[in-house]
């Protein structure tokens, strides 16, 4: 299974945090799952970090990309028809980096690893 981890589910793994579901820790920890991360998620963690709403989250928001190779998780870059779908989406969810999740989940056909039933308006498939 393709999964992209939300960003709250990635702040979670790497914290040991047990709001992670069982679902969700298994299915990170499964060998033959390829677990994705998109740049959406790190300009999220600094963003919030820098402006104090995720203060425990210092060591990963000084180097996600490190913690995600660290991981041997996969990068997700955000490309133009990332942006246009997110933009186009319909519906009154504004936040915009789950917009980008959004439309990144479905332009790759992966599932979601998120606790946001908000995300199954969009036709997106979700795990947790």
């Amino acid at each position: 299974m393709r999964l992209l981890l939300d960003t709250h589910a990635l702040i979670w793994w790497f914290a040991g945090d047990a709001s992670l579901s069982e679902n969700a820790r298994i299915a990170i920890t499964e060998p033959d799952n390829d677990i994705l991360v998109s740049a959406a998620s790190a300009w999220e963690i600094t963003t919030k970090f820098r402006i104090g709403r995720l203060p425990r989250a210092a060591a990963l928001a000084a180097d996600v990309s490190g913690a995600i190779a660290s991981q041997a998780f996969t990068e997700l870059p955000i490309t133009v028809r990332h942006g246009e779908t997110a933009g186009n989406l319909p519906g009154p969810h504004r936040d915009p980096f789950d917009r980008m999740l959004i439309a990144q989940a479905l332009l790759a056909d992966v599932i979601v690893v998120s606790n946001e039933a908000v995300f199954d308006q969009y036709g997106v498939r979700r795990l947790w």
